[in-house]
């Protein structure tokens, strides 16, 4: 078992139509961490996804974007978790969430999936619930809390508005940022500073 190994997943989907669109925010926090470590993709059919690997202190990270479309996460996150031994508690999922308001970040452990398609199959694959989500605000304020079906699964496939795209993109940034103090000092101590913004 690879306890220093983690395992970094940013949720979306793959196509460009899809690039900046509120579901994207895993796919777009990743891709900020690929520049920040100079790095690049390289698609891997096997584990159904583009995935990248450093070295940072005495961890191994491994960054991956599943090329799935979000509702079959869970089967890269599977592959890649089983086959270099990865306990689930060592699995990081980035991903958006429209409980929470545009721009917040919260970081969960053990948490279920609040109907997030993506977090559901990872938790079906994974056969539990307990890995590490950095969730990602995009709810603006004018989208009602409670809000039909339909209008949300257009609102998180559609481009981000204009007049939220600065907010959005410095989400982005933020959780990129907590991602690099959690592995700098840990899950808790991340959560610790970030949740409370």
């Amino acid at each position: 078992m690879s306890k220093n190994t983690i395992l970094i997943v940013g949720l979306g989907n793959p196509g460009e139509q899809y690039t900046n669109t509120p579901h994207n925010a895993g796919f777009l926090v990743v891709d900020d961490m690929l520049k920040a470590y100079g790095l690049e993709f390289t698609a891997n059919k096997k584990f159904k996804s583009e995935i990248a690997e450093e070295k940072i202190g005495s961890k191994k990270i491994i960054l991956a974007k599943p090329l799935t479309f979000m509702n079959k996460s869970g089967e890269a996150v599977k592959a890649l978790a089983s086959y270099h031994k990865i306990p689930p508690q060592s699995v990081w999922v980035i991903h958006d969430d429209v409980d929470l308001d545009l721009g917040k970040i919260k970081i969960v452990r053990n948490r279920g999936s609040a109907g997030h398609k993506g977090v559901e199959d990872i938790i079906r694959k994974l056969k539990t619930k307990n890995f590490v989500r950095f969730r990602i605000g995009i709810r603006p304020k004018r989208l009602a809390v409670k809000r039909s079906k339909a209008l949300m699964n257009k609102f998180v496939a559609s481009p981000v508005g204009k007049s939220d795209q600065a907010v959005f993109k410095k989400a982005i940034k933020t959780c990129k940022d907590a991602i690099l103090h959690a592995l700098e000092k840990s899950v808790e101590k991340s959560a610790g500073v970030y949740n409370a913004k």
